[in-house]
């Protein structure tokens, strides 16, 4: 498209001012350097242009956040700006001189193209219509690539999501298992605990056997017995700490041998600080007692 000064309309006071889609191809740097220059040192002096000319900026600003467009390389341009020339040209038919009014310019004033209209609605030139289809076609090129680039983007940080929080979780499992484990080794590698086996009197047969490895600082308590007989439902076996202080005994918890005669009781909730004298079983009602019930059948110190 030429924006040689033949082209342009006249305006107020008889003053030439670039066509509108002059100012277009301008702002969209697709004149000759020849017309990029006249169009430059017409809108240096006309403040109308400049206006138009910052309008039009601001549109292709808008366009360019709808889609994303790329500069053609030297060759495509050069070979759509042959394309352009060899379209035909619109010539307008002479009116006769019988018509009363003046005849009107080929090209709309700079006001009828106006701050409400858009480059969107200029009205197609056949010269234009090459760049206008590259222009679509890649638009709903870039659009369609960029949906797809956006469902598998969305799809990756789901699975990704998911990955973490399973991990997370098996993290969460291994800390509380590798703490258990460390208060466990804790009580029973401690050099400050004491360490008690529980027997009865001599028998004929295998007797129950106990041991009690406790920390009276920490309050820290493991009891394993073995060869322990079983015991009607509603009576339950009962662990006792004997205070070295003389005080009453403080209960351990109570447990229930398996099919062995195998039972233990596993860190109890014991205060801390308390000296033990000596520890004993005795068989209470299920559910355990605040006191124990003689005799007791297990003991040590």
């Amino acid at each position: 498209m030429s924006a040689n000064p033949n082209s342009f309309i006249n305006g107020p006071g008889g003053s030439s001012h670039p066509t509108p889609e002059d100012i277009v191809l301008y702002a969209m740097q697709l004149v000759s350097n020849q017309d990029s220059t006249a169009i430059a040192g017409h809108l240096a002096n006309c403040a109308e242009c400049h206006s138009e000319l910052a309008r039009i900026n601001g549109d292709l600003a808008l366009f360019a956040s709808i889609v994303d467009l790329h500069a053609p390389s030297d060759l495509s341009r050069q070979r759509l700006m042959q394309q352009i020339a060899r379209e035909k040209k619109i010539v307008p038919i002479a009116k006769t001189k019988v018509q009363a009014e003046p005849e009107a310019d080929s090209h709309p004033p700079i006001a009828a193209f106006g701050r409400s209209a858009s480059i969107l609605s200029i009205e197609d030139r056949p010269q234009r219509h090459v760049g206008r289809t590259i222009l679509a076609v890649a638009g709903w090129a870039v659009a369609a690539a960029l949906a797809i680039a956006i469902t598998f983007q969305y799809k990756d940080r789901e699975a990704l999501r998911n990955t973490l929080a399973a991990q997370n979780g098996a993290v969460q499992r291994l800390n509380t298992d590798a703490a258990s484990a460390h208060q466990l080794m804790d009580a029973l590698t401690d050099p400050k605990a004491v360490r008690v086996s529980l027997s009865t009197k001599p028998q004929p047969k295998a007797q129950p056997t106990g041991g009690v490895t406790y920390n009276p600082e920490k309050g820290k308590l493991i009891f394993l017995a073995s060869n322990l007989d079983p015991l009607q439902t509603y009576k339950t076996y009962e662990l006792w700490v004997i205070p070295a202080d003389g005080t009453a005994p403080i209960p351990a918890g109570t447990f229930h041998p398996d099919d062995q005669g195998n039972a233990s009781v596993i860190m109890p909730d014991l205060p801390k600080g308390i000296a033990a004298k000596a520890f004993g079983v005795t068989i209470e009602a299920d559910g355990g007692s605040l006191t124990p019930t003689a005799p007791i059948i297990m003991s040590g110190s």
